[in-house]
This record gives C-alpha cells, sequence and structure tokens, in this order.
C-alpha cells in the first residue's frame, strides 16, 4: 500500500487544482447527488491562504478538503471533502476530515464548525468528531455561503424552504460547548429512513413548483 502524507497545502500544490476540481465533479454524478461547484482558480486561492487540506502519494493526488470562513470568523465550514479513486476504501477521507477539522480548531479557536451534507459516511464522520445534527436556522445566514450552493440541483428546493430546509442535513460542532461524552445519535438505518422521507416530500414540492409554473 502506497504511503500517503496528508498536509497543509500551498504554492507548490496549484497544480493538483484542475484535477480535484474533476474529481469531485465525476465523484458527484456516480452518486446522483447535487454539488456546489468550485473553480480552479477558488480551489487555489484556499491553497493560498492555507485553508486546504491535501493527500498525496509522492506526487500523485489522493485526497483534499478546504475550509470556508463566514460571518467574520464566526463560522467555518470543510467544503470539497474527496478521496481519488485510486485510494477510496482506506479510511482516507476520515484521516483528511480529521486533520481538515484540528487545522480549524488551530486556526479559528472560537468559531463553530458546521457543514450540509446528504452523504451518510460523512455524517458519521462528522459525528465522532462531535458534530450535532442541527436546523439551518443555526447555520451561518452569511448569503454568500448560500450562493455557493446555486450549482446544485436541488437549489431550488433550497430556496423554496426560504433556505430552512433541503436534501442535505446540517451539522454544528460548537468549541464552547464541552462535550463529556460523545452522543450515539448516529443510526445510519434511521437516517437513511428520514433521507427517503425528507427527499419524497422535497420532490412532491418540487414537482409543485415546476406545475404552477
Amino acid at each position: 500500500m502506497k504511503k500517503v502524507d496528508i498536509i497543509i497545502a500551498g504554492e507548490s500544490h496549484l497544480r493538483y487544482a484542475q484535477e480535484i476540481c474533476e474529481v469531485i465533479s465525476e465523484s458527484a454524478k456516480v452518486r446522483g447527488t447535487g454539488i456546489a461547484r468550485r473553480t480552479p482558480e477558488y480551489v487555489q486561492t484556499k491553497m493560498q491562504n492555507g485553508n486546504a487540506i491535501i493527500a498525496l502519494s509522492g506526487d500523485q493526488f489522493a485526497g483534499f478538503c478546504y475550509i470556508e470562513v463566514w460571518g467574520h470568523e464566526k463560522y467555518v465550514a470543510h467544503s470539497g471533502l474527496i478521496v481519488h479513486p485510486d485510494f477510496r476504501n482506506r479510511g482516507l477521507a476520515k484521516k483528511i476530515k480529521e486533520f481538515t477539522f484540528n487545522h480549524s480548531l488551530n486556526k479559528y479557536p472560537t468559531a463553530k464548525v458546521f457543514g450540509i451534507t446528504t452523504g451518510l459516511a460523512v455524517m458519521k464522520i462528522n459525528s465522532d468528531l462531535g458534530y450535532k445534527p442541527v436546523t439551518f436556522s443555526e447555520l451561518t445566514d452569511d448569503p454568500k455561503f448560500w450562493a455557493g450552493c446555486k450549482t446544485c440541483t436541488n437549489f431550488e428546493i433550497l430556496t423554496s424552504k426560504d433556505h430552512k430546509m433541503c436534501l442535505c442535513t446540517g451539522m454544528l460542532y460548537d468549541p464552547t460547548q464541552k462535550v463529556k461524552k460523545k452522543e450515539k445519535w448516529f443510526n445510519k438505518k434511521v437516517l437513511k429512513r428520514l433521507k427517503k422521507i425528507k427527499q419524497s416530500m422535497l420532490e412532491n414540492n418540487k414537482q409543485l413548483l415546476v406545475w404552477k409554473k
């Protein structure tokens, strides 16, 4: 098994931006999920300001994740978590997420860490790190964050619900709240069932919007 190093990305890693965006896009197509697309130029800015994490096996790209800052550093979010197909099923996504999480806490110690996702695997990783599921109202109200969802196939659903509900699940880690014991709230079967119910409800709403047009 090839050794993989996880590090904070910098100027020397700008050349990987195009490949990173392509892998993220292809992964979303395979999963059939919506995605907030990012350009190689956007990814490069994250690398330049020290808010990107990259995993490399020698010179080969293995994985990536980046940090976004919202509400004057009151909130941070981790986005673009991806593992190259050649390095999947090795637990690398969890390692990258943990590295990004710890980097966030060091760089923005007072910020609440949040994310929205449809992926059960990401929910499990977040749960292990201490995130809790929350309503969208507990997340940042920064319009620039929600504008990033415009390229997602579910954006119409999000806007129809005034940014209060979508197929994604909101999750939050508050560093000011000391967790004595991790709550075992994550249940894959229950979450799958709830996800199907939510998807059915929102798809019906989407059809109604189309009909009204």
